[in-house]
């Protein structure tokens, strides 16, 4: 996982990254490093400023094909869509 300290995230966030969430999914992660790699960069591109919390409740989504990840962001004003995922990580539940 070390992979995502390129994206702002420290060893701690990493840590307890692996302590709440199955070793399955872990594995999954680390295994699809350049999938997961490649839909962080696209959100930090988009301008999102508060991707280690997205990331950190959402883990899961970014094992999805890029080009789907791509097309739930395409659908919204990406200013807008910034501006809320940064007042409310939850809103992803609703993409």
């Amino acid at each position: 996982m070390k992979f995502l300290e390129k994206f702002g995230f420290k060893k701690e966030d990493i840590e307890a990254l692996k302590e709440n969430s199955t070793s399955i999914l872990i594995k999954e992660l680390e295994a699809q490093k350049k999938l997961v790699s490649k839909n962080l960069e696209y959100l930090r591109d988009m301008g999102v400023t508060n991707l280690i919390d997205i990331f950190i409740h959402y883990h899961d989504m970014f094992l999805m094909d890029n080009s789907n990840f791509i097309e739930i962001f395409n659908k919204y004003d990406q200013k807008d869509l910034v501006s809320k995922l940064a007042q409310n990580v939850q809103i992803m539940e609703y993409l």
